[in-house]
């Protein structure tokens, strides 16, 4: 191999790991963003959640503040009610949003 055309093969093999790394970086971000957008419900769930949680929850229990328990402890509340009262997939999915929204 030519002594000149050594640096070169280099430089060629460094910028193609650097387009790698910031193509990865970029669909990172982009993964990052679509994750974050996912996460946020439909402000329309969120109304249809506080009408079924009044409507569903208020039957059975003095209700509660949306902030006095936590995202993941209102994941296991919502999933034990939803089989103890009886609750479509779709009421608990929109009750959860609202009461996750509050915090």
């Amino acid at each position: 191999m030519n002594m000149n055309k050594k640096p070169m093969a280099l430089m060629t093999m460094i910028a193609g790991v650097g387009a790698l790394i910031a193509a990865g970086s970029l669909m990172g971000t982009a993964a990052i963003a679509a994750e974050k957008k996912a996460d946020t419900p439909d402000p329309m769930l969120i109304v249809k959640g506080a009408k079924a949680w009044k409507e569903n929850c208020g039957r059975c229990h003095n209700l509660r503040s949306p902030k006095e328990l936590t995202d993941e402890e209102w994941d296991t509340s919502v999933a034990h009610m939803r089989t103890r009262a009886n609750l479509a997939a779709k009421d608990a999915r929109a009750i959860r949003a609202f009461l996750q929204s509050s915090n």
